[in-house]
């Protein structure tokens, strides 16, 4: 639901609060989606790594690793990210028919 604001007046709460919480709800599902995005990159970095070794983590790197790059993942976008959350929130805001 979009109202047209004019100068002075201010939409019905109710709509402004639903339509607050709706953008929020597209920012997090963006976000959410650039880290996942970011994770699957990150885990496909580590997939050629040789965890045998002196100097390796064994079994317990090889279990762990998934978690090591959704964590960066994670970082990453809540750092500002590579971009692509940005992108993503604007097309789904105009699927929603709110700018």
């Amino acid at each position: 639901m979009t109202t047209a604001l004019t100068p002075g007046l201010i939409p019905p709460p109710l709509a402004t609060a639903t339509e607050a919480v709706q953008r929020r709800r597209i920012a997090e599902t963006a976000q959410a989606f650039e880290a996942s995005f970011l994770s699957v990159m990150i885990n496909q970095m580590f997939s050629g790594l040789d965890t045998e070794g002196p100097f390796s983590g064994g079994a317990g790197e090889a279990a762990f690793q998934s978690f090591l790059g959704d964590a960066i993942a994670r970082q990453i976008t809540r750092s500002g990210g590579v971009g692509l959350a940005a992108p993503v929130q604007a097309e789904m805001l105009k699927l929603q028919g709110l700018t």
